[in-house]
Order: structure tokens, then sequence, then C-alpha cells
């Protein structure tokens, strides 16, 4: 953490340093700059009021400009041409041209200006034209009706300047880098410009001196970083690192004490850390924090505890529902006349769905599903009540009376039912013998029947009401008659209620597409296709519902055991449900 404060410290301390510089320098060289610019200035006005008083410098520049003037521009194109330089002959070998040359000489050499000359601008043509240069070297000289091409900014500020401030323009020489032009007009008595006085000094001082400036400061800068870095380094350690280094020191013996079983221990209440900063009130804070796992990890460990035992007890539960539902396929072997299978497969461990079948004697055989309302445990317990109600009664109806049983069962759920729970449930009676099939249905989902050869339709039963609603409510019934080869499934709400991962329902209608895709096939090879449809449209989506489902298959009367018939009875295992007395009807 040290070496980490000591970058960042350092980072900031550098990236403030280059800022200063960058401002600093830029300033600096304004500076300097600045000064060489007035330098010059001051130099071109000094030299243009000796010119002006030397009266051949107005007839030489005149005498030049009659001459430039008069060329056309494509004799004035080969400046350098002998015969370009003819023309000005008879001016520089004139005594005013070396007098004025003989003047300029003079001021330059008592000044540092690399260039002093006399020209002047056109405008026409936008060029600075020379008109004595006391030059003695010939690489450098520009005799008199030389030109140079110059930019319109530069000839119109020298032009039309009005006097005030200094007369400059800045431009960048390929032999000599920035150069600095100052000028200063020379005018006749109308107060007509007839040249200019210019001075040409060089910024290499001004390059120079931004390095030297930059050396130094970089120099300085290094030298105080590292000293406020070694200040801020004690410091940071004596009041950030050692502290929170002791921090890390009593969160490690710790988690040392608590795996090794170590209790009533605190660490973060001795640490010698000043209480009044922050890392002090993260010191506090770490010591309410261990006190406060300490009881978390109790309580914890008694939720564990708990939480095992209501697992097991939930597995229990869902071992004892399991076993309470037919689960043994074929469920019939001896009998060929009827095949059926079932299956449930709870969202939870525990589910409040239902399947019950069983042969109430040797001829009719009953068939149960149903739905509890709501999920997890007090679902599971109304499921088995109802489930052993439902088959209680249905055993002992001597009439094979759907309606009957359901009315009983609907009495005796009412009887016993303060948390106002119901169950929806179909219940059918199959005659094995005439294949005549009573059932009735107690808010339930509407049955799916295969007749002989045909496909698998919605049959829209009468509805009656829920059980554990109403007491003393009167159920409907019809009868079916199953040719050899039909088949009837029954199913609860989570078939075609499951949902994908848009919460789109499965539907009625994607459930007989799944019983049609091989309407021949056997009860356990129904469910089979159904299931295979509801997974796939479900996919990753979780399962919000009970998934069960029942199918029958009839396939006719067994002839060999008519002649038994009579000698069956219906075992009488539960006995039926009696109202408390005669006056509970009304």
């Amino acid at each position: 953490m040290l070496a980490k404060v000591n970058r960042i410290t350092l980072a900031g301390s550098f990236a403030v340093g280059m800022v200063m510089l960058i401002i600093g320098l830029s300033l600096y060289t304004a500076a300097l700059t600045d000064q060489d610019i007035r330098e010059s200035f001051t130099l071109a006005r000094s030299a243009a009021a000796g010119a002006q008083r030397v009266p051949e410098s107005r007839q030489v520049s005149e005498e030049v400009m009659k001459i430039y003037r008069s060329m056309t521009e494509e004799e004035r194109a080969d400046q350098y041409s002998e015969e370009y330089r003819s023309r000005f002959e008879e001016v520089m070998n004139s005594a005013e041209y070396k007098t004025m040359c003989e003047e300029l000489q003079r001021l330059n050499t008592s000044t540092d200006i690399e260039f002093l000359y006399l020209g002047t601008y056109d405008r026409e043509t936008c060029r600075l034209v020379y008109i004595c240069d006391p030059d003695k070297d010939p690489a450098t000289c520009c005799p008199a009706g030389t030109w140079e091409d110059v930019d319109a900014k530069e000839a119109d500020k020298f032009l039309d300047w009005d006097g005030k401030g200094s007369l400059y323009h800045l431009d960048r020489d390929d032999r000599y880098g920035m150069i600095c032009t100052s000028g200063y007009p020379l005018t006749d008595e109308s107060g007509s410009i007839y040249g200019y006085v210019l001075a040409d000094v060089t910024l290499a001082g001004v390059a120079k001196g931004m390095r030297l400036f930059t050396l130094q400061y970089i120099i300085a800068l290094i030298t105080v970083m590292i000293i406020i870095g070694r200040l801020m380094n004690r410091r940071i350690k004596k009041t950030v690192i050692d502290p929170v280094n002791s921090i890390a020191d009593a969160a490690r013996s710790y988690v040392a004490d608590t795996y090794a079983g170590i209790k009533d221990v605190r660490h973060f209440d001795s640490l010698d850390v000043d209480p009044g900063d922050e890392i002090g009130r993260l010191t506090h804070v770490m010591a309410e924090m261990e006190e406060s796992i300490t009881g978390y990890e109790e309580a914890l460990s008694d939720a564990v505890a708990e939480k095992e035992r209501a697992e097991t007890e939930l597995d229990l539960a869902s071992r004892i529902q399991s076993n309470m539902l037919p689960t043994a396929f074929p469920a019939f072997p001896e009998r060929s006349d009827f095949d059926i299978y079932a299956s449930m497969k709870p969202a939870r461990q525990v589910g409040g769905d239902f399947y019950d079948f069983f042969l109430i004697d040797d001829d009719h055989l009953a068939i149960i599903i149903a739905d509890v309302t709501g999920k997890g445990i007090p679902a599971a317990l109304f499921m088995m009540a109802s489930m052993i109600i439902l088959g209680g009664n249905s055993r002992n109806e001597s009439e094979y009376e759907p309606s009957q049983i359901l009315e009983d069962a609907n009495n005796t759920i009412c009887l016993h039912n303060p948390a106002n729970m119901f169950v929806t449930v179909w219940l059918g009676i199959l005659d094995l013998s005439t294949g005549v099939l009573k059932a009735a249905n107690a808010g339930h989902e509407y049955p799916a029947i295969r007749n002989g050869d045909g496909d698998f339709e919605i049959f829209r039963d009468k509805h009656g009401l829920v059980l554990g609603a109403m007491e003393n409510y009167r159920y409907k019934q019809y009868e079916l008659k199953l040719e050899p080869g039909s088949k009837i499934f029954v199913y609860t709400d989570g078939v075609p209620e499951a949902s994908n991962a848009s919460n789109e329902l499965f539907g009625t209608d994607r459930m007989i597409e799944a019983l049609n895709i091989d309407p021949k096939a056997d009860p356990q090879g129904i469910l089979r296709n159904v299931e295979e449809a509801v997974s796939a449209y479900v996919g990753d989506a979780p399962q919000f519902d009970d998934l069960t489902m029942l199918c029958l298959e009839f396939k006719g009367a067994d002839k060999n055991r008519k002649d038994e018939q009579n000698k069956k009875h219906r075992p009488r295992n539960v006995a039926r449900w009696v109202p408390p007395n005669e006056d509970y009807w009304h």
C-alpha cells in the first residue's frame, strides 16, 4: 500500500509540475518574444529617424520603385538575371545610394540586429521590394530591386499601420527559423510613405532561453518531488499504513481464532488507533462487526440445524405422499380389459395434486384426479386428507354414483376446513363389463377423450363447485359409452398452464396436439408424449405448478369373467361419511 501511495504521490506531483512547466514556459516564451519585438522595433524606429535625415533615402527609394513598376511581370520574373540587374546598376552606383548604405551600415553595427535594410511594400504585386541593403555578404545581400513574395496580411499590416503599438511580423525562415521583421515607415512632407526601415531579428535566443528554463525547472521539480515524497511517506506510514496494517493483523487473528474455535476474544478493541479520524472510525466499525458476526454465526448454526431437521421432515413427507399414490405399473397385470398409467411431478418436494385409481369390485374401476389450492406442506396435508376421504367414499358407495361421492366428500371437507382450502376433482367410475363411464366434475379441468380409432378431443363436461367451498352442494354427473380402444386423459392445470421463459402458456391446444402425436399408443406412451412436449416448450424456465396426468384405455369387456360377476363383491375398507343428524341437510 505504501508503494502505491508513493506512486500516486509522485504521479500527482509530476502531473502538477508538468502543467506548471507548460504555463511557465508559455509565459516565459511570450516575455522573451515580446522583448525581442520591442527591441527590434525600437532599433528600426531609431534607424528610420536617422534615415529620415538623409535626403538621399527618398530619392533612392523613388528611383528603385520607378524602375520596378516600369517593368512587366514577365521581366520581373527572373530577378537574378543580368538584364534585370543591369536596370538598377545606375541607382546602385549613385552617390546617394552609397551614402544611404553607409548610414544603414553604421546603425547596424551598433546593434544586435541581424539585418537592417531599406525596403518598401508593393500592394499591387504583394511583394517586399528591397531598396538598399548594406549587407556585404553576397549570399545574403539583397541588391536594389530584389523582391520577395509576402503574405497579404503582412503587406496590409505595414501599409495600413496607424502608428500605434509596435509594427512587426513573425514568420518562419528555412535558414534562420523563427524570425521577427520590425519596421518603421519613412514619409515625405505630405506624410506619404516612400519606404520602410526594416530590422530582422531571429528568435534563436528565445529557443535557447526556453531550453535553459525547461532544464532548470525539471531539475527543481525533481528535487522538490523527492523532498515532498520522503516527507509524505513518513507521514502516511505513521497515520495510515501502520494503523491499516494493525487492522489487517487483527482481522487475520480473528479468522484464525474463528477456525480454531476460540471465542470471547475481542481483536479490534485493543488497537492503538486515533479514534478521531476515519481509520479510528473504521476500527470501531470492525469491532462492532466482529461482535455482530459472532452473534450471527451462533444464530446461523441454530438455523442450519433447524433447516436440516426441516429438510429431513420435508423429505419424509415427500416419501409419504409418493407412497400414497399408485406408482406400480402395470397396475393390474392380470386384467386384459383395460390399461391405466399415471404420473405426478411436483413443483416442490411435496405437491398439492394427486391421482388415484382402484377396483371397487371386479367390474367397476374408480378414477380420481384432483388439485388442491396452494403449494407446499399445507397443500400436501390437505391433499392427503382429501385423497383418503374421496377414496373411502368411492369404495363404500353401493350405487356407483360419482355425484353422491363428491357430495359426501364435500360435506366432510367443509366440516373440517378452518383454513378454507378447497380442491378441484374429476371422478369417474367405469363399468368394465359395459364400457359405461359415469363421471362428475368439481371445478376441475375438462377431460380429453378418444373414441374408438379417432383422435383425442376436449370433452366439455358440466362443472360443479370445488370441494370445500359450500356444504350440501348437489353435483351433477354424466355418462359416456366407451368403445373398445377408447381412451380418456385427465390432468391438472399444471399441464396447460406450464409457461416458457416469455411467460407464454402451453395451452390446451398444444396439449391436444401432443396427445394426437400417436393416439394409438398405450397410456404410458400417451403421457410420455405430453410430458416431452411440455418439457420442450418450457425449456429452462422454472416449474411453477405440479404436473399430474392420468390416461385410461378401455380395451373391451373380458367375456371369460362374465360368469363370475355375481360372485364378486366390493371391499368395504372405509366407512361412509354420515351427517351429524337428519336436520343437517336443512
